[in-house]
């Protein structure tokens, strides 16, 4: 059945009366999976923090420009000849190990590499039998497709010994070279960034007054930091409360997602305004359930994926159908720079230092669109690799 977000009054104050018994209690014991974090006013009525909800528009209004020019490198060395990739992914099912995965592969055959891409399952057994796997082919480079290099603390330091340089996508938080684990360099957007906007997103979109749901996978660290990042901008605002913390392994996501959903719906009723995601394909999974309780596609719950920006991604943003929003990852350019990454490293230079900018993408300035990259970066790396 579809359930009535327009409660009566006298539901709508009691329903006020006991969220505010539960926030006291939850206050005393912490913030379990389902509690309530923040603020006790309803997700009605004026701005419940006038000043961050300017502040978020106005950041949410840079950030939705499409039309952002190429701010990466424009030199670097010429393309070294006769290299072999070998692309170690957590799991292809995940869209954006996937598009990163496509990315190097497009940008291989401009430059003349030969690209193997290895698929780890998503399990941390498959994930050492692939990077094991990896090691053992003896490759130019190694790239760790979104998964944390010290869940193969092993393999990482036999590449290391044999002096295969390894580039993360996704794999550490934060962007550039990294020493602990030993990296040539990370290829991400800053998480900050991505968690900053996303809750920013939120504030704006509510006029400061949210019931928020955010889902999350707990085994992966950047997905883990990237989800305790927007809970603490959530919290900025007095007006926004953090009804529910799911944590839903990405493997799992196709088989508890659904289940999840409906067991939220029913929970918290039109108390849940917004949902936020740290990768957008939980709303693929998400979808049904709201289609069977009779849940409009244009919301509310408005939904925002905090990555990754795949292309079912765009279509449901595109059509209204139960996400509004993404912050996309520039898939493909993140692919190109990867292999500029390691053709730099080849080349015995440093890494670019290059991190591209956030976006948001929604249906008015998404439509027809099916990613999200900035514009010139395939031409500015054909001029720098003399391809």
């Amino acid at each position: 059945m579809h359930r009535n977000r327009k409660a009566a009054p006298a539901v709508r104050t009691a329903r006020l009366a006991c969220c505010a018994l539960l926030v006291t209690a939850t206050a005393l014991v912490g913030c379990e999976r389902g509690s309530s974090d923040g603020a006790e006013e309803t997700a009605t009525g004026p701005s419940g923090c006038p000043d961050v909800q300017a502040r978020a528009q106005t950041a949410v209004t840079r950030a939705e420009r499409a039309d952002i020019p190429w701010g990466g490198p424009t030199t670097g060395p010429e393309a070294v000849s006769g290299r072999t990739i070998v692309y170690v992914a957590q799991t292809m099912t995940n869209p954006g190990v996937a598009g990163a995965a496509r990315g190097v592969r497009e940008a291989a055959r401009v430059i003349g590499w030969d690209v193997r891409v290895i698929d780890g399952g998503g399990t941390p057994a498959g994930i050492q039998a692939a990077m094991s796997e990896a090691v053992a082919l003896r490759p130019s480079g190694i790239v760790i497709g979104g998964f944390d290099p010290d869940s193969t603390a092993q393999q990482a330091a036999r590449a290391n010994a044999q002096r295969i340089p390894l580039i993360g996508w996704h794999a550490v938080p934060e962007p550039g070279p990294s020493r602990e684990p030993d990296l040539f360099t990370n290829v991400t957007t800053r998480v900050q960034d991505v968690a900053r906007i996303s809750a920013q997103w939120i504030i704006s979109d509510s006029k400061g007054r949210a019931g928020v749901v955010l889902i999350t996978d707990a085994s992966i660290p950047f997905a883990r930091n990237k989800s305790d990042l927007i809970r603490e901008e959530l919290t900025s605002c007095r007006g926004v409360r953090l009804l529910s913390v799911e944590n839903i392994p990405i493997p799992d996501a196709s088989s508890r997602t659904p289940r999840e959903i409906s067991s939220l719906l029913s929970r918290f009723q039109d108390r849940w305004t917004h949902s936020v995601a740290i990768n957008d394909l939980y709303f693929a999974d998400a979808a049904p359930a709201f289609r069977a309780a009779g849940e409009k596609g244009s919301g509310p719950p408005y939904n925002i994926g905090a990555g990754d920006g795949d292309p079912s991604a765009f279509q449901r943003i595109n059509s209204r159908q139960y996400q509004a929003a993404t912050v996309p990852e520039p898939l493909s350019l993140q692919g190109w720079q990867i292999v500029d990454e390691f053709n730099r490293a080849f080349s015995g230079r440093p890494a670019s230092g290059y991190t591209a900018p956030v976006h948001i993408a929604t249906a008015g300035n998404s439509e027809g669109a099916t990613t999200w990259d900035p514009s010139g970066y395939r031409e500015a790396y054909r001029r720098i690799w003399g391809k």
